[in-house]
């Protein structure tokens, strides 16, 4: 299992690919308060449920300062797929080798149906503009999660 962050930590630093395959680095948002959400599958239905939720909240995220990223271990293929049919506009990000998910600690050991299993466990990050991590919260449920995530963050 890897570690987790916690408040103070600073953010690791990461390059993955966009749906489209353009590389997009954390560091680009230097100077920004960016959330940054792990999620295990494109398509699935609390996936969808999160994304659509940034998607619908991104407006009022924005003018508070926020951007917003989704990593998952996906294809950019199956990204661009999935943007596309829910009308995702900000940026999705694929890390198939995890090397980013394990940094973050959200790859490893989670409970699923009762069974201990092995992948991506649902977390969401408020990184501040000078890279440290301002919230980590894992284990994330995908349903009315932005919304608590407004409240916390008072956006």
């Amino acid at each position: 299992m890897s570690t987790r962050l916690a408040v103070g930590d600073p953010a690791p630093d990461f390059t993955l690919p966009d749906a489209d395959g353009k590389p997009v680095s954390l560091s680009d948002y230097r100077g920004r308060r960016v959330i940054v959400y792990f999620y295990p599958a494109a398509s699935t239905p609390g996936c969808t449920k999160q994304a659509c939720d940034f998607r619908d909240n991104l407006a009022d995220l924005g003018d508070a300062g926020l951007d917003v990223l989704g990593i998952s271990p996906d294809t950019s293929a199956k990204l661009a797929k999935f943007r596309d049919k829910e009308g995702l506009t900000f940026p999705l990000l694929s890390d198939p080798d995890k090397e980013v998910l394990t940094a973050w600690g959200v790859f490893g050991e989670k409970q699923m149906y009762g069974k201990t299993v092995t992948g991506v466990i649902r977390s969401t990050f408020v990184v501040d503009p000078d890279g440290k991590i301002e919230q980590a919260q894992y284990n994330v449920r995908a349903t009315g999660h932005v919304a608590k995530l407004r409240r916390d963050l008072k956006t």
